[in-house]
């Protein structure tokens, strides 16, 4: 199964091109649940989330809703106390497990983060301490991009995240490869001009995908697919609802295909 959704969902900017004008911003997640299936939580990298909070979004979504949490930033950029964050985060996600509503645990390193021998023990600790719940890896720089990675991850059965973003000699290339279940990709847009060069951090996700874009990726997703069984696609081109537009384009294309 394909399923489709967009990098959070609680954006002021989503007022008009995607929420009605006048929508309580309460009753947001419970209208974006009426047109997917699934979302990133993005909160949870800047604060580690509450199982209350959790708990209360899957309320407000319907039955067959799955969220996928971003790990904390302790975990994947200050990466003094794993361990203890971890098992925070393992708690914190128990209503969505119960529930049946955890897509995954998603964890984005940064561009900093290299392959080095003291990192992929790093990866080891993260997969013993999550070991219960299923668990991608973004990666941001392209030393990770090599057959050896992908093959130490399904050791760890840990999920490799594939991406779509601009091509930079330093940043990870579109690959796609499925190193656990579920398997995972985001899109974050293609705009190379603002991506290192912006004044707004909304700016480098200031993109719109053209149906020839997105349809590059239909067999793509197929294959991963027929290799992980379950893949789950985040759009993070999120100013002003972009994320959300081809979401639904991608959403038709696969129907069409």
């Amino acid at each position: 199964m394909i399923t489709i959704g967009t990098a959070g969902y609680s954006y002021q900017d989503w007022i008009g091109p995607f929420y009605p004008p006048g929508l309580d911003k309460r009753d947001w997640l419970e209208f974006y649940g009426r047109q997917f299936s699934f979302t990133e939580v993005n909160s949870s990298f800047y604060r580690m989330p509450h199982p209350y909070m959790l708990a209360r979004m899957a309320e407000k979504t319907p039955s067959d809703f799955k969220f996928a949490i971003k790990a904390y930033r302790g975990i994947t950029h200050d990466r003094n106390n794993c361990a203890e964050d971890c098992r925070q985060l393992a708690e914190a996600v128990k209503p969505l497990v119960e529930l049946g509503k955890l897509a995954c645990i998603l964890v984005q390193f940064p561009t900093s983060y290299h392959n080095t021998r003291e990192n992929r023990s790093y990866l080891a600790d993260i997969s013993r301490y999550l070991e219960v719940y299923p668990t991608t890896v973004e990666f941001r720089h392209k030393s990770w991009a090599q057959p050896a990675v992908f093959s130490y991850l399904r050791t760890l059965n840990l999920g490799y995240v594939c991406v779509d973003e601009p091509r930079f000699d330093n940043l990870m290339p579109p690959m796609v490869e499925a190193t656990a279940s579920p398997a995972y990709v985001r899109f974050h847009g293609r705009n190379h001009e603002k991506w290192w060069h912006h004044q707004e951090a909304y700016e480098r996700y200031d993109y719109l995908y053209s149906r020839e874009e997105l349809a590059e990726w239909v067999p793509k997703l197929r294959e991963l697919e027929k290799t992980a069984g379950q893949v789950y696609v985040a759009m993070n081109n999120h100013y002003q609802g972009k994320a959300a537009i081809n979401a639904k384009m991608l959403q038709e294309l696969l129907i069409s295909s």
